[in-house]
């Protein structure tokens, strides 16, 4: 009995080693984006542009993540984790130095898409190690602890940002992201074990050639409803993050008259929901399923978005009425993400980097075309509760209107899914005997 529990301490330790590489690399894309949050009012007046094109630099980022993460995802499968993620990551360091000397408004655009093409690899390949280590409830329970690494990013990543730019102006926040890819590197070189060995990557043959007669990965994925269904919804929840994101800093500090400080403080206080929610999914998660969670939650986020018009319209509360109804809005985002990507990775094991590109370039892909509304429409408070309202209604009908919605509980995979690795690590051994260390 004493033996043993010296033995449990330090598999707690490992997993909680474990847990915060793989949540510091999936933050890195948010962390990109919200470091830059608080100056990017000082962007558009430094490089002599509008409100509409500063806002692009962070849409073009999501845009290249979508792009990047198609590429990256099979690579990952071929070649494994650990060589993608280093030169993702490196490039990201390169094109962070990039932005930091780019002389207009055009060429900061460019390279923030290059930028979020490269550290797709952090969160493409993060989700993918995820999936090559655990199944079912044990992977929606780790991405759920995830979320709580991600969603530190809001709370630190635009106090800092600000910091930094008060000090040197914006182009310093670039040199700083430089810098924590420098230490991404160094972790994921030293630390990082590689998590699919190579009689587990799929070759040219084994992923569509004549000898196994099966379809290209993207090809089995897209056609499969049932994932798509469930790959839709995290992108519309991101549409609902990012359309804040894009919009609040121009609303609470334009329209609202707040200061960068004031700004960055509030947009942490958001932050804490997204923390908090993750965490009781988890704990849920014991007793309940994952799609049993889904089906609850898109309905009262739908209704959450609905009161944030009659917020503004009325003007209850002034600011902190408005921060009270996003802090609600975002916090149903932690009951949404994790669930919603364990159940569409369900039934992919042998090609958890191709499913995992495809669901995060859909969700990085529907948020970069959504978060641009909120500038076309205007950029005003209302115009931001509208695209929210949109996203969530449409989460609703995708749960309402799919045939996985109508199975319920998502564990009709068939039988083309499980050749794939439903529950199997892709060499036949159950994928979920490491789940008690998480």
């Amino acid at each position: 009995m004493t033996s043993s529990s010296p033995k449990r301490a330090t598999s707690r330790s490992r997993s909680l080693k474990y847990i915060l590489m793989l949540g510091a690399l999936a933050a890195l894309p948010a962390v990109t984006t919200d470091m830059y949050l608080p100056a990017l009012p000082e962007v558009a007046a430094d490089l002599a542009t509008t409100t509409t094109a500063a806002q692009f630099t962070l849409s073009g980022t999501l845009l290249g993540t979508a792009v990047g993460q198609l590429v990256i995802g099979p690579l990952s499968d071929r070649f494994g984790r650990r060589l993608p993620l280093l030169i993702g990551i490196s490039m990201h360091i390169v094109t962070s130095l990039l932005c930091a000397i780019a002389p207009n408004i055009g060429l900061l655009i460019g390279l923030r898409v290059l930028q979020g093409f490269f550290n797709a690899a952090a969160s493409v390949v993060a989700i993918a190690v995820i999936r090559d280590r655990f199944t079912g409830s044990d992977a929606a329970k780790l991405l759920s602890r995830l979320m709580l690494m991600i969603g530190l990013a809001p709370l630190l990543a635009p106090t800092l940002g600000q910091a930094v730019a008060g000090i040197w102006a914006w182009r310093a926040v670039f040199y700083a992201l430089a810098l924590i890819g420098v230490i991404l590197v160094i972790i994921v070189w030293r630390w990082m074990p590689e998590t699919l060995p190579p009689e587990r990557r799929l070759s040219r043959a084994r992923k569509g050639s004549p000898k196994t007669g099966e379809p290209g990965g993207y090809r089995i994925l897209l056609r499969d409803r049932r994932f798509l269904a469930y790959a839709v919804i995290p992108g519309l929840a991101m549409g609902v993050i990012m359309s804040y994101v894009v919009g609040s800093p121009f609303v609470m500090q334009e329209e609202y008259g707040l200061t960068p400080g004031q700004f960055a403080l509030i947009f942490a206080v958001n932050g804490v929901a997204m923390v908090i929610s993750s965490q009781i999914n988890a704990s849920l998660l014991s007793r309940a399923s994952s799609s049993g969670i889904l089906r609850i939650a898109a309905p009262i986020l739908l209704v959450l978005a609905l009161a944030l018009p009659v917020i503004i319209i009325t003007g209850v509360g002034g600011v902190f009425g408005l921060v009270a109804g996003l802090w609600l809005v975002l916090g149903m985002q932690g009951f949404i993400f994790a669930n919603a990507t364990s159940l569409a990775l369900d039934g992919y094991g042998r090609m958890a980097g191709t499913a995992a590109a495809l669901l995060g370039c859909l969700q990085v892909g529907l948020a970069g075309l959504i978060s641009p509304l909120v500038g076309v429409f205007g950029g005003s408070a209302l115009s931001m509760a509208g695209v929210i309202i949109g996203c969530a209604v449409a989460m609703v009908l995708v749960l309402a209107t799919t045939p996985a919605y109508r199975r319920g509980n998502g564990r009709g995979q068939g039988r083309r899914n499980r050749r794939l690795g439903a529950g199997q690590d892709g060499t036949g051994q159950d994928s979920t005997a490491e789940a008690g260390q998480a």
